[in-house]
């Protein structure tokens, strides 16, 4: 066995050997059981390659893979009680803004793009890793997947200053102005400084013991590529309803029971696997 790994190993340096800079893709069968999962943890390595990700995104991958296992790889009903809220946020604001890192836009910049233009919500870059050519890398992105306008990089901007990072700083037309901001994937001490600034903020997070989804006013626990397009179904859906309707599903959703029952329902699931373990 272990001739083998060895041999497996020379191959693959053999072959990033022969294409400089481009790690090699692996064959992954359509077949196999987590096919998508895999695929996408591919399409973030490759966004590390182009300056989209950076290093420490594939950290924060992986730790979402894990807390994906746990839930089941699948959206449970309680992430579907927060989509539908988020749907009513999105449609209550005078003013709502899609904050875009580098994960979220290397895995899901067409459903990014499909979101913003159903929603009327405004796209605007913003990182915590600002390295040189990295912002520009996103707006490529996104620009290829269909966006037509992206805050974040113009030679204006504004400063949160509850924030010490670089993402205190903002597009005065777009995060700074906003009264909700849709932050997916997100650095805790942002999503709580937003919230003190008296914004409502959504958020996308598979780890329900995050300082995120704890802070936020509506946390989605699920994943990223299975909730875009879910939330963006519900906008549409949504915008049938007038405001007092929307108002009314809003007012009666509890972030915190949506927590809680997430975590109720990921100990019940491991208690059942258990059970089948040999």
């Amino acid at each position: 066995m272990s001739a083998k790994i060895n041999e497996d190993c020379q191959l693959q340096q053999k072959q990033q050997q022969a294409t400089p800079g481009k790690a090699s893709s692996p064959n992954i069968p359509k077949e196999h059981p987590r096919y998508k999962a895999m695929m996408i943890r591919e399409n973030i390595i490759k966004g590390c390659e182009t300056k989209v990700v950076a290093p420490a995104g594939l950290i924060a991958q992986g730790r979402g893979e894990a807390f994906d296992y746990l839930i089941g790889e699948k959206t449970a009903n309680f992430a579907l009680d927060a989509i539908k809220a988020a749907a009513c946020a999105f449609l209550l604001a005078e003013h709502p803004v899609i904050s875009v890192n580098g994960n979220v836009a290397q895995i899901a910049a067409e459903d990014l793009v499909k979101l913003s233009k159903e929603s009327g919500a405004l796209l605007e870059i913003n990182l915590f890793y600002r390295t040189p050519g990295r912002e520009e890398a996103i707006l490529k992105v996104l620009k290829e997947a269909g966006a037509e306008t992206v805050l974040g990089l113009s030679e204006k901007s504004a400063v949160i200053k509850e924030l010490a990072s670089d993402r205190r700083i903002v597009d005065p037309d777009g995060i700074f102005k906003a009264d909700m901001v849709f932050v997916p994937l997100e650095d805790g001490d942002r999503t709580e400084a937003l919230v003190k600034l008296g914004k409502r903020v959504v958020t996308v997070d598979l780890n329900p013991l995050s300082r995120t989804p704890n802070c936020a006013h509506v946390s989605i626990i699920d994943n990223i590529t299975r909730v875009l397009p879910l939330l963006t179904a519900q906008i549409k859906k949504y915008k049938k309803k007038k405001k007092q309707k929307l108002k009314k599903i809003y007012d009666g959703y509890s972030n915190k029971k949506i927590l809680r029952d997430s975590l109720v329902f990921i100990s019940k699931r491991l208690v059942k696997l258990s059970k089948g373990i040999c």
